[in-house]
């Protein structure tokens, strides 16, 4: 076991030849030991396939501990961590008052299949609180919320098709996980084995910021579109940040043709604001989803529209959908107590303002320096990304031989004790628990990655 080990790392090493100012690696002797043995209970070792590290150097840190702003891994190293469990993390990691408020609940059971009265105390938050939903259903993932939001569209048009853009995720629902074919508008393609034909040509997928192919498709799919869908904003192929105008273009054309406009607000809702990408761009999506972030980063979902809408959900309506454990009691006092803490005065404006200072001045320093590198940032998320251009607005614009800038930076960045998401087409997350001076040791580590990056472009 051991010498397979030293072989992996002396192979990694290999790859990448230590430059002047590089740090020595740090230890991941007990996370590669657990990852040895993780691939022979998970397929490639994980049980979600970017936690695979096939993007960047090393293999997968195992993650032991998470406090405020840093986790620690098996082997002990501490790193301030901008990855957040994939975004719902806003307050931090382990944050006292979701602590408290989910270890009270717990002491009466944890799981009961039945309604309790903490179904009712987030919902009325939330509704109270977002004026884009009257009602809500909850699931246990924000991939099953839009599964569910896709049906009740289709339900409630009678209508078959959905129109999704390239290079935003829905979740891995087989109708969802689709790319884009060849030509402006296209049915999509499966881009996952097991996925049917049949299922693909239900999704027309067409490119982001594009008025003439989204007219297009509307021409020529007339009467025949359930519903758009396309995230919040655009952040799980980096951060594609539209326009207000395209947005409004959007949401009139669906108004025009009769079809739904779903917002997927899996990482942008309750991050942006309380009510997300929505509230940010001032649109009425006709059907919200939301994800993790609403339960404090545990296994949690929700869709929800007007009454009218969601009164075609069973049991009121014909549209079947249903979960054994939605509105899990420990999920619910997570989401409560943690919507609480973003309800308060000035959350978000401290939130996004600290945010804001962190990515300026990195984005200072690679100006200053003639770097081929920019940060993306809207609200509280940010994305690195090795070009020069000012806007990245649909998945075309991604140079993908500048994800090997980003395999050295993410290299550089652990052995300085900060930790990103393993892939450079993934967005990073500033929350309530990074204080100023955690943020100022990330950025002076971030600047000495970027400068060891084109040190050797």
């Amino acid at each position: 076991m051991l010498e397979s080990l030293k072989k992996m790392f002396a192979g990694n090493e290999g790859d990448l030849p230590v430059n002047p100012g590089s740090k020595p690696d740090i230890s991941r002797e007990k996370s590669a030991e657990l990852y040895e043995k993780a691939k022979t209970y998970f397929p490639g070792g994980v049980n979600s396939p970017v936690r695979a590290f096939k993007s960047v150097y090393g293999t997968p840190l195992f993650i032991q501990k998470g406090d405020g702003c840093f986790v620690w891994d098996a082997d002990g190293n501490q790193f301030i961590d901008f990855c957040g469990s994939w975004g719902p993390l806003i307050l931090g990691h382990n944050p006292q008052k979701v602590r408290e408020k989910v270890t009270e609940v717990m002491q009466n059971g944890m799981s009961f299949g039945a309604p309790t009265a903490l179904e009712n105390e987030l919902a009325e938050l939330i509704i109270k609180n977002n004026k884009h939903v009257e009602k809500i259903r909850f699931t246990s993932s924000g991939t099953e919320a839009v599964m569910s939001a896709i049906r009740l569209a289709r339900g409630y048009t009678s209508r078959d098709k959905i129109l999704k853009f390239e290079g935003c995720y829905h979740g891995h629902s087989d109708s969802l996980l689709v790319k884009a074919g060849s030509g402006l508008v296209t049915f999509g393609e499966t881009s996952s084995l097991g996925v049917p034909k049949s299922f693909a040509e239900e999704t027309i997928v067409v490119p982001l910021n594009d008025r003439e192919a989204l007219t297009q498709a509307f021409g020529q799919f007339k009467d025949q579109i359930a519903a758009v869908i396309i995230e919040g904003v655009p952040a799980n192929n980096g951060l594609l940040i539209q326009d207000a105008e395209y947005i409004e273009f959007l949401q009139q054309i669906c108004k025009d043709n009769g079809s739904l406009l779903i917002f997927d607000e899996v990482i942008t809702g309750f991050r942006l604001g309380f009510e997300g990408a929505a509230g940010h761009y001032g649109a009425k999506p006709d059907i919200v989803t939301y994800g993790k972030i609403l339960g404090g980063g545990l296994p949690v979902g929700m869709y929800g529209a007007s009454a009218e809408i969601m009164g075609h959900i069973s049991p009121d309506g014909g549209v079947y959908q249903a979960g054994t454990l939605s509105g899990n009691p420990v999920a619910m006092a997570a989401g409560i107590a943690q919507l609480t803490e973003l309800l308060r005065s000035g959350f978000y404006k401290e939130l996004n303002n600290k945010a804001a200072e962190f990515v300026d001045g990195i984005q200072r320093f690679a100006t200053a320096r003639n770097y081929k590198f920019k940060v993306f940032n809207i609200g509280s998320i940010f994305w690195f990304a090795f070009t020069d251009r000012d806007k990245i607005q649909c998945a075309d614009d991604i140079d993908p031989a500048s994800m090997e800038k980003f395999k050295v930076m993410h290299r550089e960045l652990l052995n300085r004790g900060i930790y990103l998401g393993p892939s450079g087409y993934e967005v990073g997350f500033v929350s309530a628990a990074h204080s100023k001076i955690e943020l100022e040791k990330a950025k002076r580590a971030i600047l000495e990655a970027l400068d060891i990056v084109f040190r050797n472009k």
